[in-house]
């Protein structure tokens, strides 16, 4: 599993990193606690190869959600770090199985899975949450891409505003002109 697309989003500073932005009530920092508690759970708990750091049941009710935000005495290396592990015991899952073995998915309703199944869902999984860092840091800081650097770059806020204006305006005619005869016309 790859981490670094989204622990790329978790960047100073870190107020943003704990905001959320209305998306499920989950923060940045919150996604990676996810992915790491998603894969600590796949990759462990299922093929009873338990990660060494107590998870919630899951089915507690009351820890539902809790994954998707850092608490306030959460610090990033603390998240990200974790995650870092999770990833690791992850790895360690993967090689040491072969693709066949059968594991237990007890929240699934077909329960009995084999990895090759787990490693789909997990990768559906991770990219799903990638996709929404994407947005949510977008939301919060206007920045782009997966590193510091990239989200310094050229586009300012005049490149963004007139980016914005021509979706908008392509978005307009759209809706205004449905019979318009765009480039996929010949598959509808």
């Amino acid at each position: 599993m790859t981490i670094t697309g989204s622990v790329g989003k978790v960047r100073p500073p870190r107020s943003s990193q704990s905001r959320s932005t209305g998306l499920e009530h989950c923060s940045l920092l919150g996604l990676v606690k996810h992915l790491s508690m998603v894969e600590s759970r796949y990759f462990g708990e299922v093929f009873d190869r338990p990660f060494a750091v107590p998870l919630p049941r899951w089915n507690d009710a009351e820890e539902h959600g809790a994954d998707m935000w850092a608490t306030e005495h959460g610090t990033r290396a603390e998240v990200v770090g974790r995650y870092r592990r999770a990833w690791e015991h992850s790895d360690a899952t993967i090689t040491a199985l072969a693709i066949d073995s059968p594991g237990h998915v007890p929240w699934w309703p077909r329960r009995d899975v084999k990895l090759f199944n787990v490693l789909v869902h997990a990768l559906t999984e991770t990219s799903r949450h990638a996709g929404h860092a994407d947005i949510m840091r977008e939301q919060l800081d206007k920045s782009t891409g997966t590193t510091a650097q990239h989200a310094a770059s050229h586009r300012d806020g005049n490149f963004r505003e007139a980016r914005w204006a021509k979706i908008e305006r392509a978005a307009r005619t759209t809706v205004t002109e449905p019979d318009h005869a765009g480039p996929y016309s010949t598959f509808t």
